[in-house]
């Protein structure tokens, strides 16, 4: 709270946390001006009951997302449900196949991001690009971990 009274720019937060208990007393004490919700750590649930108490505490919501295009659909059908949000971040510097690997990505037109009529979250998965582009586990022969390290470079190494 003390950092939202130091300033008069506007406050957005929360994107590291991952539960409605963890989320509340940012909301109630309204220590921030829009509460940055990651649906697929949150889960697409828990994300809405985070963003209807962010809603009762008349705080905006922004969906966290610099995932791949079914995270986009998972926060952008958080966005049709809400009343509060602020802002959608899609992620779109990326790898040159990230509008294949689902079979029908989000449009976006005119700065919005378009819901489809589609069941479900309204596209499914390619599972032929999953298996051309394979994302090595930590400890794989030759696969790298995050920030480029191999297993080698680990002080705690996988079991």
């Amino acid at each position: 709270l003390q950092i939202k009274q130091s300033t008069s720019t506007r406050l957005a937060s929360c994107e590291s946390l991952v539960t409605l208990r963890q989320f509340r007393p940012f909301l109630e004490r309204h220590a921030v001006d829009v509460a940055i919700i990651d649906v697929p750590w949150n889960g697409f649930s828990q994300a809405v009951q985070i963003g209807r108490l962010a809603e009762a505490c008349e705080i905006n919501i922004a969906p966290h997302n610099y995932y791949s295009h079914l995270a986009d659909l998972h926060s952008l059908h958080l966005c049709a449900v809400l009343p509060n949000v602020r802002i959608m971040e899609i992620d779109i510097d990326d790898v040159p196949w990230k509008g294949t690997l689902v079979t029908r990505p989000p449009v976006v037109r005119d700065g919005h991001v378009w819901l489809t009529d589609a069941p479900g979250w309204g596209a499914d998965i390619d599972e032929r690009v999953l298996r051309e582009h394979p994302w090595p586990r930590p400890g794989d022969a030759g696969g790298r971990l995050f920030y480029g390290m191999d297993p080698g470079q680990m002080t705690a190494r996988p079991r």
